[in-house]
């Protein structure tokens, strides 16, 4: 645990008992504070309760009055749509809101990193897409090439829950514009973006506030390198603001489009085949194609910013190239699940908007498509250009007849639930398919998260009579 400091003696009210708001308290009460605690859930005030925080009614007039800070939890809206009561009553009682990023952020550093040889240092990691497997990347190259690493964040543990690091150690977080947008403290070594297509709008107010949240991560703190996907304009705009000349290497440029110009630092890869450029010459490359935890062009662009931190953290090319190559992928990211008959099973369930689903269905051909959902405002508009890889698409949930009419020209079925898809696509598949599971859609029509979608998939096709594991 990383004890919050700064809060010795001073009431934090703390609104959402998640994972993020109970570690949060934990944390505050480790560094001397003394929790308030509220959930709108019954359920979650017991869970507080149970370990012994006080709970107080933060919707009751004056419980504001002797608070220091409110930490929220990130899920919990401050602003967009509208502010949630108990924060808009702290706002106007000018009790500033913090989350646990911000907490963690002011509180990392302590006087134990003057006696270090290598004080710790923060990668963290945000965009719309690829920010898990990247955040996971980074933290698998740095594990193999014998760094001591830790990962939190969006992924794995509370960023509160990390054990304080250790001489050399570094922190890899993945971080949502939910938890850069209102963090008071963001000040990572290296920040990672990776890219941005429309995505929590609502919440945002719009495209421009969905940026801002994520700029905040390299405005707020200034980190000392930025690895900066360059694929859209809002890249290109970030990378611009960041550097001081054309050939600033503090700015690593990340692009699976083109090649890109001038004397910088950036990361290329086209056609399968990653490149290093430095001062306008060519340092490095890797074949990514033969890597099978890394298939399609997404999941190149996440290489190219793991290898650009790596290289920024002083690893050989050769080495991040090893680690590459034992890279597994993570669940529920284009996951190769099972092979039957030589048809394959991949579960892309975090393919939650029209953007990822796009990505996924480039990377693979001969698609029995499986999608659907809680469908997004805009429906499946984009998608178009990627559909000529798609044999027929099986829809479920919510949105099923919904993208059946966006799909006209297109052979579907309408299945409604997971195991009727799976079995209608894999008796329909033929040799050379791949069933593909990429919603385009959120889950919770159907499922409290896209997890557990993504794990009643896994078990739909592993029931399927002669499947294997993959190799």
């Amino acid at each position: 645990m990383i004890p919050v400091i700064g809060y010795d003696g001073a009431r934090v009210a703390v609104l959402g008992l998640g994972r993020s708001g109970l570690s949060a308290a934990r944390a505050l009460r480790a560094g001397g504070a003394e929790p308030l605690c509220w959930d709108d859930r019954e359920e979650g005030r017991a869970v507080a309760e149970a370990e012994g925080f006080a709970i107080r009614d933060l919707t009751r007039a004056g419980a504001f009055d002797d608070v220091a800070t409110l930490v929220t939890s990130p899920g919990i809206p401050h602003l967009y749509p509208k502010p949630h009561p108990v924060i808009a009553a702290a706002m106007a009682a000018g009790v500033p809101v913090d989350n646990d990023i911000g907490l963690f952020f002011r509180s990392l550093a302590t006087r134990e990193w003057e006696r270090m040889d290598t004080p710790p240092r923060v990668v963290a990691v945000t965009g719309s897409n690829g920010k898990s497997t990247t955040s996971a990347l980074i933290h698998h190259i740095l594990s193999e090439s014998g760094r001591t690493v830790q990962l939190a964040g969006n992924i794995g543990r509370g960023v509160l829950d990390l054990e304080p690091p250790d001489d050399g150690g570094i922190v890899v977080l993945e971080l949502s514009s939910y938890q850069t947008e209102l963090a008071r403290a963001l000040t990572p070594d290296i920040a990672v973006f990776t890219n941005l297509t429309p995505d929590h709008l609502d919440r945002h107010g719009g495209m421009g506030g969905y940026f801002a949240a994520k700029r905040r991560l390299f405005s707020e703190g200034g980190p000392d390198r930025a690895v900066i996907g360059v694929d859209e304009v809002e890249g290109r705009y970030l990378a611009s603001q960041l550097g001081e000349a054309p050939g600033d290497d503090r700015v690593i440029a990340v692009s699976v489009t083109r090649k890109l110009p001038g004397p910088g630092w950036s990361v290329t890869a086209r056609k399968g085949f990653l490149s290093e450029w430095r001062k306008g010459r060519q340092v490095a490359a890797i074949d990514l194609r033969p890597i099978a935890g890394l298939p399609g062009a997404h999941n190149h662009q996440n290489a190219c910013a793991a290898y650009a931190v790596a290289r920024a953290l002083g690893l050989p090319p050769r080495g991040i190239e090893a680690a590459l190559g034992s890279f597994r992928g993570l669940p529920h990211r284009s996951q190769l699940v099972a092979e039957r008959d030589g048809v394959r099973f991949v579960n892309d369930s975090k393919a939650t908007n029209v953007d990822a689903a796009a990505k996924a269905l480039s990377a693979f051909g001969n698609i029995r498509w499986i999608a659907g959902g809680l469908g997004k405002d805009g429906g499946l508009k984009g998608l178009q250009d990627q559909l000529g890889s798609v044999t027929k698409a099986y829809l479920i949930g919510h949105s099923a007849r919904d993208f059946a009419v966006e799909l006209a020209g297109l052979p579907v079925e309408i299945c409604e639930d997971m195991r009727t898809a799976v079995a209608r696509a894999a008796a329909e598949a033929q040799p050379g398919d791949t069933v593909l599971l990429a919603p385009a859609a959120a889950s919770f029509d159907q499922y409290p998260n896209f997890e557990k979608r993504g794990e009643d998939f896994v078990a739909c096709v592993t029931a399927l009579d002669g499947v294997e594991p993959p190799a």
